[in-house]
């Protein structure tokens, strides 16, 4: 709010940009279109998925300004002006983040529905404490649910990592 301008939104689409993985894109949206449609329908960064109603799976986890966020969770206009992180900006074709190489190797995954999630929950735990302990690492990721029960295998990816520094 500046001047006297009153925070008002219309009812209908508007232009809205969002900064996603490092690009800028502008985007006529409804106010009601949450992140998580926006990411997988307009943009086509189906990496999060809609597992649930309720936001409850972890599965469609984003990062937001470096912190995890489930993306079902937002309205996509609260995220104007914000660093919005998606599972796709892990790997550049190239180069492969070391959690998603980790999951590979530490078989972190079966049915793949909770991997995006878990990944970037996990990239956002070992980014904010890059040394965390195995209580740490659990406690972060408790907001993630698999269904195939494959928690071992990325509490030891993450381990690993933390014990080398988080690089």
């Amino acid at each position: 709010q500046g001047k006297g301008k009153p925070n008002v939104v219309s009812s209908g689409a508007t232009k809205v940009k969002l900064t996603v993985n490092g690009k800028d894109h502008v985007l006529m949206l409804e106010p009601r279109a949450v992140l998580l449609d926006v990411l997988r329908n307009d943009l086509n960064l189906t990496g999060c998925k809609d597992v649930d109603d309720r936001t409850a799976s972890g599965a469609d986890t984003v990062m937001i300004d470096g912190k995890p966020v489930l993306a079902s969770s937002r309205l996509a206009i609260q995220c104007v002006g914000q660093t919005i992180q998606t599972v796709e900006s892990l790997s550049d074709g190239k180069n492969v983040d070391e959690v998603i190489t980790g999951f590979v190797k530490h078989d972190a995954m079966q049915c793949g529905f909770c991997t995006p999630g878990f990944v970037m929950a996990t990239r956002a735990v070992l980014n904010k404490n890059p040394k965390a302990s195995l209580e740490e690492i659990q406690k972060q990721l408790g907001g993630n649910i698999c269904r195939c029960g494959t928690y071992h295998g990325i509490t030891k990816c993450a381990l690993e990592i933390a014990k080398k520094g988080g690089a």
